[in-house]
């Protein structure tokens, strides 16, 4: 295979390569980006939950709800 056949084979490919690394990094970002956005839903969560919990105490100490 000359130089100049094997060059139209080997640059659409280093362009590839060059191009799946950029798309790798990306997805990491991406990925620890989603991390933080879950451990962040986890604990606004426990949150709602717990003054869900304190509304229900409240009601019932003022008698709104059966007991």
């Amino acid at each position: 295979m000359s130089d100049a056949a094997s060059n139209l084979v080997l640059e659409p490919l280093r362009a590839i390569r060059g191009d799946l690394a950029d798309l790798k990094g990306d997805m990491l970002e991406v990925k620890e980006r989603l991390g933080l956005i879950e451990g962040q839903y986890a604990s606004l969560s426990r949150r709602v939950d717990r003054v869900g919990g304190d509304v229900e105490l409240i009601k019932r100490r003022l008698n709104l709800v059966e007991a």
